[in-house]
């Protein structure tokens, strides 16, 4: 299961893989993948709209979380996850 933290990261470097890949970054890409790149990156949200994002949905996206935050969240996670009431079981991705 994924963290807020760790959706948050995950938008923000795919905004900057696609940047690199847009910009040049990677020899011997063909221009029509830099073009989907940087079309892709007209609409992508920005630091400012994730940003925004944590703070109306925290508990979707969050730029950073405390150790014992963290450490909770993740119990609760793997508690939902293995309680037949609250949902099927499903594979740990640790």
């Amino acid at each position: 299961m994924t963290l807020p933290d760790e959706r948050y990261r995950a938008v923000r470097s795919t905004a900057e893989f696609l940047q690199r890949l847009a910009g040049g970054g990677y020899p011997r890409v063909p221009k029509a993948v830099r073009a989907e790149a940087y079309a892709l990156l007209r609409h992508y949200p920005t630091g400012w709209d994730l940003n925004r994002a944590a703070q109306a949905a925290p508990e979707v996206f969050q730029e950073r979380m405390e150790d014992l935050h963290r450490f909770v969240v993740r119990g609760q996670q793997r508690d939902a996850a293995w309680d037949p009431e609250v949902s099927q079981p499903q594979p740990r991705e640790d």
